[in-house]
């Protein structure tokens, strides 16, 4: 996404009239009958393609694999619809694409199960035992890549040929990043939910649930922006890519300029609802980004033994403190942790970005030879660490006029694959079971 890019937000209606939809819908209307969606099985025909339960729910095991979810029963059932209308949608798209005669052989099948196999750390031999042992399985992984490989080459075929950009539109680009240098930007993702009046206070709460969770390590942010948000990002994981705050409304502006990196801000009311959002980076347009400065770290870490004592624990975390105190430079480290019986280990790999946020903003403000205050936990013990070097990253520079072009081709193909889709669904002929 280009930095000068805006931020599609959802518009909602911000009270109880009725929204200019085009549709013949009276203000009054009364609800004829009852339309629950729980009562309907998991199963759907999609022109003549069945979907049966069973590939809900391999491709649900597969989704809660990878993501290591941990999903009440109800949110189990909100993921379930959602990976129905994910599993249409790869129907649809699948059909579309064998219109243009555009299939996936079984060597391309195969090369791309091995990349997704070696990510599990398994070989293809061992793969689809595993995938059968988690209830999910080998054929509802090559379907979904089947599903993403001929997509892909329909988009190339049909779409992207006929997308252009002009040399104007670049220039604009670049003049407005140059323009914009040395501002602010956010990697922002968002979960959106309206609410009328009478719903606020059931949308907040479910939202400081949903943050709460979260905190918790229950479910990934991802997770509740795919299954609450009411954005068009809500299929990305309510990624809105890296804005400028003069891109935001300006309730999300505030809070973004308020945020650290790794934190969450919510519930935001917000153009007719409620917003959470997530800061997964911050850095300045076009100036060196501190984060990716390369870091020579020593740590110094000392462990509690099982069965310790909270007591012991206190005072062997006191001690440690006292000792990170008087670290004067990386050079003192072996000495200190000698005299506590703690462990040094040396990284010169790590960028500022690869630490948690917490640490991210501490190791930023610090100058070679200090260390962090003591951080760690109960079971696993304390840790320090002393800043020994930090190599700065490169200045930012302007993007060339190629690469700003191609990302606008791709903008104006992923939006015209979502039209695509969006007539695909409306023309499409699907029976639920």
């Amino acid at each position: 996404m280009l930095a000068v890019a805006g931020v599609a937000l959802a518009q909602t209606v911000p009270d109880a009239s009725v929204p200019q939809t085009g549709l013949d819908i009276p203000e009054n209307l009364q609800i004829f009958g009852k339309l629950d969606p729980n009562v309907r099985k998991p199963t759907a025909i999609v022109n003549g393609t069945v979907i049966t339960g069973t590939d809900v729910d391999q491709r649900m095991a597969l989704i809660i694999l990878a993501n290591q979810f941990k999903l009440k029963p109800e949110e189990e059932q909100q993921l379930r619809l959602t990976v129905l209308r994910g599993l249409i949608d790869e129907a649809l798209q699948i059909q579309q694409a064998k219109t243009e005669d555009i299939t996936a052989s079984s060597d391309d099948l195969d090369q791309a199960y091995a990349k997704v196999a070696a990510n599990f750390q398994k070989t293809p031999a061992e793969f689809g035992p595993y995938l059968r042992s988690v209830g999910s399985s080998a054929r509802s992984v090559r379907r979904q890549i089947e599903g993403e490989l001929v997509w892909q080459r329909y988009l190339r075929r049909r779409v992207a040929p006929g997308i252009s950009v002009s040399d104007e539109e670049v220039k604009k680009i670049l003049d407005a990043m140059n323009a914009a240098r040395g501002t602010p930007e956010f990697h922002l993702k968002e979960i959106f939910v309206s609410a009328t009046p009478d719903r606020v206070p059931a949308v907040t709460g479910a939202l400081r649930q949903a943050m709460e969770d979260m905190k918790a390590g229950k479910a990934p942010f991802d997770y509740y922006a795919r299954t609450m948000s009411e954005t068009t990002t809500a299929p990305s994981g309510g990624e809105l890519g890296w804005v400028r705050p003069a891109a935001l409304p300006p309730e999300l502006a505030t809070a973004a300029n308020q945020m650290q990196v790794g934190q969450l801000a919510g519930p935001i009311e917000n153009s007719g609802g409620f917003s959470i959002l997530y800061l997964v980076d911050k850095r300045k347009v076009l100036e060196a980004d501190p984060r990716a400065a390369r870091l020579s770290l020593k740590q110094i870490k000392i462990s509690f033994p099982a069965g310790t004592t909270q007591a012991d624990a206190q005072a062997r975390a006191a001690e440690f403190a006292k000792t990170v105190q008087s670290i004067n430079g990386c050079g003192s480290v072996g000495k200190a942790a000698a005299g506590i019986g703690a462990e040094v280990v040396d990284n010169d790999q790590l960028t500022v970005r690869d630490l948690p946020g917490a640490l991210q903003e501490m190791i930023l403000n610090m100058q070679v030879g200090q260390a962090t205050p003591p951080f760690g936990s109960p079971t696993e013990g304390v840790s320090s660490l002393v800043l020994c070097g930090r190599d700065e990253a490169p200045g930012g520079n302007l993007p060339s006029a190629g690469q700003v072009q191609d990302q606008m081709e791709q903008q104006r193909v992923n939006l015209r694959a979502a039209k695509i889709l969006r007539d695909l669904r409306r023309d499409a002929i699907i029976e639920y079971r």
